[in-house]
Formats: structure tokens, C-alpha cells, sequence
């Protein structure tokens, strides 16, 4: 817990414009369409860092069945609140979720915060030849 902040996983919750700006700005899915953004949230287990005003100031979300696999994705923590340890009290309750108890496999891709994924545990793929992708980078362009 972090004063002067909650986390809530309510859909209702969300603000779709902060979620929407930061992401559609991102490497990972620039100019991604809002009703994509939408669809994937409607779609997956959203969490969200609030300030004690209502202000979202974090965001992620698990693609998954809960039941066996999970995909972390579109984690962020607005620049203003960065440096206050919102995002490893984010992984945190994430990882404690009761949706994702039992999961077998949990996947995250991250070009430049293998630190802070690392100390909850992810590591490099184990078997990466086992892995395949269809990846379509210029899919929103």
C-alpha cells in the first residue's frame, strides 16, 4: 500500500482517456485504434493505480483464461508518479490476484523494464524454441 493511492481492478474504474492517451503514445502499440484499446480491455483483467482524488496514474492488464495462461500487457505509471514504488506495488497485486492463482504459465514482453519484472520472478524464456509469434508491427499504422 502506498499513501495517497489505491488500486482497484473494477472495469468501471478506468479511465479510458489516460489509458488511451499513454498507450496510443507507447512502442508497443502506437496509434492503436480506441475501439481496439476498448475491446482489449473489455477483454482482459485491468488494474488500475488511483490517487485518493480519482486521478489514474497506472495501468495494466492479464490477457487470460484464469485458469492456465496469462499475458501481462500495457503496463505504465504516468511520468508525475514514477520513482514512488507504484509499479512494484502494482505487479504486486496483480501477481496475488485471486483470477490468477493457479496459472501455469504468465508471459510479458518489455524492451526496457526487465528489472522490475525480474524481481517478481519472470525471467527469459526457459525454452524460447518452443515459443512462435505472428507479429504484426504495423498492424495500427
Amino acid at each position: 500500500m502506498i499513501s495517497g493511492y489505491r488500486v482497484s481492478s473494477n472495469q468501471l474504474d478506468m479511465d479510458l482517456t489516460v489509458i488511451y492517451n499513454y498507450i496510443s503514445n507507447s512502442y508497443w502499440a502506437g496509434n492503436i485504434p480506441i475501439n481496439t484499446m476498448k475491446k482489449a480491455m473489455h477483454n482482459s483483467l485491468c488494474f488500475g493505480v488511483f490517487t485518493d482524488s480519482g486521478q489514474q496514474v497506472a495501468f495494466a492488464r492479464m490477457v487470460t483464461d484464469s485458469a492456465t495462461f496469462a499475458y501481462l500487457a500495457d503496463v505504465f505509471v504516468v511520468e508525475d508518479h514514477r520513482g514512488k514504488g507504484i509499479s512494484k506495488w502494482l505487479m504486486k497485486t496483480i501477481l496475488e490476484d485471486k483470477n490468477l492463482q493457479g496459472i501455469r504459465r504468465m508471459v510479458l514482453a518489455t524492451s526496457d523494464a526487465h528489472g522490475l519484472y525480474e524481481q517478481f520472478g519472470f525471467k527469459a524464456l526457459s525454452c524460447p524454441n518452443i515459443f512462435m509469434e505472428l507479429h504484426q508491427p504495423d498492424v495500427y499504422k
